[in-house]
């Protein structure tokens, strides 16, 4: 599916990107891969390590449709992991947030349809189930934009779908690298935002290797969500820093102390796989009927039943310390 093919990735100079970027030249052969965000410097960066001969850095912002339609002439799969995630940021910063969310993802929409872009898959977060704070509201009308997206494409090829994930081990900006800031600076307690706080737990790799290979199940309108462990945040202070005193500080504007990826609402559209689960449009498709039960890699799922809901503070997995080091350290 991916083989010689020309891959755009928004966002790409990102954490996501980058490996993303690295598994693309280590286990394909990419035509062209086009690296798309609006930085120079973290592309200039970035092009030290990874500067391939199928690459192509382009300078641009989602939000510039224009931009988008230059960059994914002949392209056939778009990667789409452009956004701002900081949720405090997204408090302040509201009208921010919504240009690069939503208006960026409906650039991304029209420019893929324009192109004839054979398949975009949209990066989402836990965040967008049931949000309770703006970046979450964002995601939740990315992913209204592009499962519909699949009806604005007409006759033509183009196929959109989604995937949902939960927090990255060691990603920029995330609470890993944060804590084991504070420990290499010999801080003598770390904060905790609430003691019963617990979130979906991934590492960059799997999220990854999950986004590559929905790409080759998607038929386009699937949220793609991944079965995965929780961490406690109060396991994963004492499992990096023992010794370390907890210090609680209290809930961040806009944030939750659990996080949901399959919302009971949507339990009769959320179909269970082996190893993830998938939540089918709540709409009907004009182009054809779609059974979403069996994927185009010949996997089959059942119905979860009524009033299921996937929930991290319910999770059937929640990882030991020893567990937590282990995949503090693949990261």
């Amino acid at each position: 599916m991916l083989m010689n093919k020309s891959i755009l990735i928004t966002g790409g100079t990102g954490s996501f990107g980058k490996m993303l970027t690295k598994t693309l030249l280590e286990k394909y052969s990419p035509k062209r891969l086009v690296i798309y965000s609006r930085d120079e410097l973290k592309q200039f960066e970035m092009h030290q390590t990874f500067n391939d001969p199928c690459m192509r850095y382009f300078i641009g912002d989602v939000r510039d449709e224009c931009r988008m339609k230059e960059a994914m002439s002949g392209i056939d799969i778009v990667i789409h992991a452009a956004a701002l995630k900081q949720v405090p940021a997204a408090e302040y910063n509201p009208m921010e947030c919504i240009k690069t969310n939503i208006h960026g993802a409906e650039n991304v929409i029209h420019a893929a349809i324009y192109n004839n872009v054979e398949k975009v898959i949209a990066l989402s977060t836990d965040k967008a189930a049931n949000p309770i704070n703006l970046y979450g509201a964002t995601k939740l009308a990315s992913d209204k934009l592009f499962v519909p997206g699949n009806n604005m494409a007409g006759g033509k090829k183009t196929r959109f779908s989604v995937v949902r994930y939960g927090n990255v081990v060691g990603s920029r900006g995330s609470v890993v690298p944060f804590f084991q800031g504070l420990i290499d600076e010999g801080a003598s307690e770390l904060p905790i935002t609430h003691e019963d706080m617990t979130r979906f737990w991934i590492t960059l790799q799997e999220g990854v290797d999950f986004v590559l290979k929905d790409i080759e199940r998607m038929k386009g309108g699937e949220i793609f969500v991944p079965k995965i462990p929780s961490v406690k945040i109060v396991d994963l202070a004492k499992a990096m820093a023992p010794k370390t005193a907890l210090k609680m500080i209290g809930i961040r504007p806009g944030e939750k102390i659990h996080e949901i990826m399959c919302p009971a609402d949507d339990s009769h559209l959320t179909i269970e796989f082996d190893d993830h689960y998938v939540i089918t449009p709540s709409i009907i498709f004009y182009s054809s009927v779609v059974d979403f039960a069996c994927n185009n890699l010949g996997e089959t799922g059942e119905p979860v039943s009524q009033g299921f809901e996937y929930h991290s503070g319910t999770n059937a997995s929640f990882l030991n310390h020893e567990e937590i080091l282990q995949y503090n350290h693949k990261s």
